[in-house]
């Protein structure tokens, strides 16, 4: 089986749905690491409670980034990870790890990529007023969120949708999309194209 390392800053609702999909068997793998940057995030908690290890790697705790990037990759390296699934962690990552990990480190983001990036996607999307917006997962390159597109499940803005009740849709749409996608790369059927990985599903 292949090993599987989540990267998680804050509460780490999609991280406890990987959880539940691989208790399940619908995600195929050894959930082996969390690596968190926040002792407070309750992504941690999470971890704790389930029985997934945990490396706390503290950005503070290092004079540059690069130094705390290659502390994270020591610790993915030492736990033979095969996949990087970023799960919430609010940092671009940088070269070196993308590099040592290409095509191996995904994302999800709660828009249509290539509209609304960025931290506030769904609230981007509600106040631009588009009447469809959604979920996407992607391969992370050095661009913020950028990337080849894995998957994308659309999602309808009903009348009379808040950005609170959009959030919670948008959420429950990240929980069932993301195992999804893990366990399409975990299959390997995902098609490379070059040095990068296209969107195509091999079928």
């Amino acid at each position: 089986m292949m090993n599987i390392a989540v990267l998680a800053s804050g509460r780490g609702s999609n991280f406890s749905a990987i959880i539940r999909a691989a208790k399940k068997g619908k995600i195929k793998a050894n959930l082996s690491l969390l690596v968190c940057d926040n002792p407070k995030a309750g992504a941690a908690g999470r971890a704790k409670r389930a029985g997934v290890k945990i490396a706390m790697v503290r950005r503070e705790d290092f004079s540059s980034r690069d130094d705390f990037e290659r502390k994270i990759i020591e610790h993915l390296q030492q736990n033979n990870i095969d996949l990087v699934v970023l799960a919430g962690f609010m940092r671009m990552l940088g070269h070196e790890l993308i590099s040592r990990y290409e095509n191996k480190i995904i994302n999800i983001h709660p828009a249509l990529l290539p509209s609304f990036k960025g931290a506030h996607g769904i609230k981007d999307a509600f106040d631009y007023g588009v009447k469809v917006t959604g979920v996407t997962v992607h391969f992370v390159d050095g661009q913020m969120d950028h990337g080849p597109i894995i998957l994308q499940s659309p999602l309808r803005i009903e009348e009379g949708d808040t950005p609170e009740s959009l959030e919670a849709k948008i959420h429950k749409l990240e929980h069932k999309i993301y195992p999804e996608a893990i366990q399409l790369f975990l299959e390997g059927r995902l098609k490379p194209l070059g040095r990068r990985v296209s969107s195509q599903v091999l079928r």
